[in-house]
């Protein structure tokens, strides 16, 4: 193939893959900025969350055997998953997970007496909430939530849950579930464009998360052609620059 026509095919498809990707590339430059100047605890409300203060076995909590043994006579469980000891609200009490028919379900018990109690209120939650807050904060909504599709900035986390929204400087939805009883996300405007971006960045536009979907993997791939053209656009250039050049010396006067 002639020099010139691999020039004008290299230019042509660089000019092309350049169109096609250059949005995309913006799309990853933006979004690595962003993620390089700003602060994941921010971002993951670290800054205004206050942590669940911390709990010990005492004596006079009931075993949380008993309370296993008692809900294995009352229902068909396959197993358990985990049995942890948390605090609602100043009170200890046990969140059992366990597995019916390939389910899985929580209760609450209360620790002290080993009754079962039932998924958190609208009021509870609220509470929860803003005891997990370091600032003061006025409540502006509260939303119960059911199901959440995969565009849900609470998506893949336990159901049904409360959606809290603080106004003011905190200016952050807390969500708890109702079941579990404990808070499971702080999202705010900066979680929302991370969120966005991250999106953008892996070009998953279901789940946000998979890193191995076939659109990113071939914008990947005509990336590395488009580097290469650019290259080699740039080495046919030059030789027939210099090419020019040596025959425009070898003129006669």
């Amino acid at each position: 193939m002639k020099k010139a026509k691999i020039h004008r095919l290299t230019r042509k498809w660089h000019r092309y893959l350049g169109i096609i990707l250059g949005i995309q590339f913006m799309a990853w430059t933006v979004g690595g900025l962003y993620f390089s100047w700003t602060k994941i605890e921010q971002i993951r409300g670290d800054d205004i969350r206050k942590e669940s203060p911390p709990l010990t076995l005492r004596k006079d909590l009931v075993p949380p055997t008993q309370i296993t043994r008692e809900l294995q006579r009352n229902g068909s469980i396959e197993k358990f998953e985990s049995v942890q000891l948390i605090d609602i609200l100043g009170k200890a009490y046990y969140q059992i997970v366990y597995k019916t028919d390939n389910k899985k379900y929580t209760k609450l018990a209360d620790a002290e007496s080993g009754v079962l109690k039932a998924p958190l209120t609208k009021s509870e939650a609220v509470e929860l909430a803003k005891s997990r807050l370091t600032k003061v904060a006025p409540v502006e909504s509260v939303q119960y939530l059911t199901d959440a599709n995969g565009h849900h900035e609470y998506r893949e986390k336990p159901m049904p849950a409360y959606a809290i929204r603080f106004g003011g400087a905190v200016n952050t939805t807390v969500y708890v579930a109702a079941e579990l009883g404990t808070i499971q996300s702080f999202r705010n405007n900066q979680w929302r464009i991370f969120d966005f971006l991250w999106m953008l960045h892996t070009m998953d536009y279901q789940n946000r998360d998979n890193m191995n979907n076939w659109l990113l993997r071939i914008f990947s791939v005509f990336g590395l052609v488009t580097i290469a053209s650019g290259f080699l656009l740039f080495f046919v250039s030059y030789r027939k620059k210099k090419d020019i050049q040596g025959s425009t010396k070898r003129m006669p006067v």
